[in-house]
């Protein structure tokens, strides 16, 4: 399996690049969001994820680990396929897609064309325990997710429920997103 593809954007389209990785070009389909961050000649990163059937073996590329989460996830849902996936998270930002899931927001789902009430429905229902609830998606989008999931992983460690640490550590990341972890694992001992 292919995790990231990482060299030189040698074409680029709204719809797909081709990475040149050391003399081999691979062909990579990506969102209309992550278009505009490409261009031609720079070097770019696409975390992939492989779609192998019996005429074709597809490649989808994302800048973001957390979107390729997301459309492995849409892809799992009965009906959707990785072109749909693709179309949604064109249509949607991660967050944009979080929310709507979490909220039950199946009017944001039927907005993207192709996607109708009873698809949304149905992403609704199998992804809602999924993914991360709606306050926590906020802090998903920032460049802090990880020490933000760093910390809360440490406090639960070391015995204090997911519940309170979540509390305080979104307190602190909502007064200062850059937190690193050290810092904000010390500042939570002070609140817990």
């Amino acid at each position: 399996m292919i995790d990231y593809l990482r060299g030189t954007v040698a074409e680029i389209t709204p719809t797909a690049t081709v990475i040149d990785c050391n003399g081999v070009g691979y062909e990579v389909n990506i969102t209309l969001i992550d278009y505009p961050s490409l261009s031609e000649g720079a070097n770019g990163k696409l975390y992939i994820h492989e779609s192998i059937r019996e005429d074709a073996h597809v490649l989808f590329g994302f800048l973001r680990k957390r979107t390729r989460e997301l459309f492995r996830l849409l892809i799992g849902v009965s009906g959707v396929g990785p072109n749909t996936a693709r179309l949604i998270l064109s249509s949607l930002t991660d967050e944009q897609l979080e929310n709507a899931i979490a909220s039950g927001n199946d009017s944001q789902l039927k907005a993207v064309k192709g996607i109708g009430g009873k698809t949304a429905q149905r992403i609704i229902v199998d992804l809602r325990d999924k993914i991360k609830v709606v306050s926590d998606s906020l802090i998903s989008s920032t460049p802090s997710a990880e020490s933000y999931d760093d910390s809360l992983a440490a406090l639960v460690m070391l015995g204090f429920t997911t519940q309170q640490s979540q509390k305080v550590l979104k307190k602190l990341f909502a007064d200062n997103p850059a937190l690193t972890t050290e810092k904000a694992i010390k500042l939570a001992l002070t609140m817990l």
